[in-house]
């Protein structure tokens, strides 16, 4: 009787420490929501932050896309197929576990000309997944470091100005972030594969 008591008390503890450390988790998160989406220093970067939101609705990988397919030779237009078979599979992926994690989105402020729409699930960020996880597909296809870098850094971007405008938090910006790399990294050699 005693151990079972003994495992008891130590499973409560446990989940008692276990809950502590994720709402100190969420309170960093909103912290940090807050510190970014006041910044004076982000302020004075607004405008590049509103207009790497719309870039992250997908307008600079079509325009990437259409260049690849007009421009490009017969191994571009297999590469396009690599992208866009990436981005199906990770927004078909992100929507799932929005829909199954259902975060509300954090209190949004309108800020210019920018609302909030689509989904009021917040985890995770739609646009950071995919911004990272076609920049991880660009960077493998044409692997020159100037290339890497401004894609990362666009990425990047889209992701910060998603907690600065207040449509994510940053959980959800790092979560999306790595989903979105995890998962071009996982189908990457299969669709290269399936296409060449």
């Amino acid at each position: 009787m005693k151990l079972v008591d003994s495992l008891r008390l130590r499973k409560d503890q446990v989940l008692a420490r276990l809950d502590r450390a994720v709402e100190g988790v969420l309170v960093w998160d909103e912290k940090t929501l807050d510190r970014l989406s006041s910044s004076k220093a982000l302020r004075r970067m607004s405008l590049l932050l509103l207009v790497a939101t719309y870039v992250g609705y997908g307008y600079i990988w079509a325009a990437l896309a259409l260049a690849l397919i007009l421009f490009g030779g017969p191994q571009d237009k297999l590469n396009v197929l690599v992208g866009l078979a990436t981005l199906i599979v990770v927004v078909a992926i992100c929507q799932a576990l929005k829909h199954g994690v259902d975060r509300p989105r954090p209190a949004f402020f309108r800020r210019g000309f920018h609302h909030q729409f689509l989904t009021p699930s917040s985890f995770p960020s739609n646009h950071t997944a995919v911004a990272f996880a076609m920049a991880y597909v660009v960077a493998r296809l044409y692997p020159a470091w100037h290339t890497v870098l401004l894609l990362y850094a666009l990425a990047g971007l889209i992701g910060l100005s998603r907690v600065y405008l207040r449509e994510h938090y940053p959980l959800d910006v790092l979560g999306g972030a790595a989903l979105g790399t995890y998962l071009a990294h996982g189908l990457f050699p299969w669709l290269s594969r399936c296409v060449g």
